[in-house]
């Protein structure tokens, strides 16, 4: 394995704001960083609810054209997806299902719920790696993808 964009410093920071806006979201407003719980309450909107949701999904998109725009992107000149369309929003729609199903995201348990020691959480956390694995390892050596 080559790695080909090793930033550590980026990623170290990017880690540290992560955690950051974790914690402030829940000494601010008792609520857990989730980003399928706070999408979810998006679409399923609770009244007067609706305003951080706003704030914080605009400044994870902001954060990361802002990364972009003043260069420490460099490298990452474009994304491009190695399937089609359909299997995209096939995809989508199972995690989806899984973030309902396991009630939350990686986000939520694998930052949020292993911070405050949520044995709920270090399930969801390992069945999500553990599933991680084995899709990689079916796809890269099975199926020769």
């Amino acid at each position: 394995m080559t790695i080909v964009n090793f930033t550590p410093l980026p990623a170290f920071l990017g880690g540290a704001l992560i955690g950051l806006s974790a914690a402030l979201l829940l000494l601010l407003k008792g609520r857990i960083a989730g980003i399928s719980g706070i999408a979810g309450g998006i679409i399923y909107p609770e009244k007067g609810d609706m305003d951080w949701r706003f704030m914080f999904i605009g400044g994870l998109v902001i954060g990361g054209l802002l990364y972009q725009w003043i260069g420490l992107g460099a490298g990452v000149d474009h994304i491009q997806a190695v399937v089609d369309t359909p299997m995209l929003i096939v995809a989508g729609v199972l995690v989806g299902i899984g973030t309902t199903i396991g009630t939350g995201c990686t986000s939520g348990h694998g930052i949020c719920g292993l911070a405050r020691r949520s044995p709920r959480s270090l399930v969801a956390t390992v069945s999500f790696m553990a599933t991680a694995f084995v899709t990689v390892f079916i796809v890269r050596h099975l199926m020769g993808a």
